[in-house]
């Protein structure tokens, strides 16, 4: 019995971690952002809160990407 307590509780500290990385791997895999605006997202998360991922999809890029002329 004590043994199947010490695998549920390794168990439900990987889906919490799972979880709690889901907003970082998102963020990393996004194409909406790169450079030093991923990186400032990524540290919001950290730093601020993990739901700034839901901002993250609302509002990311920050900046307008610059249109190239095409001749």
């Amino acid at each position: 019995m004590m043994e199947n307590d010490g695998l549920e509780l390794l168990i439900s500290i990987g889906i919490a971690a799972l979880v709690w990385l889901t907003p970082f791997l998102i963020i990393l895999g996004s194409n909406k952002t790169g450079g030093g605006e991923k990186v400032s997202w990524l540290l919001a998360v950290f730093f601020i809160s993990w739901f700034v991922w839901i901002f993250y999809f609302l509002l990311a890029p920050i900046k307008p990407e610059k249109l190239t002329k095409q001749e």
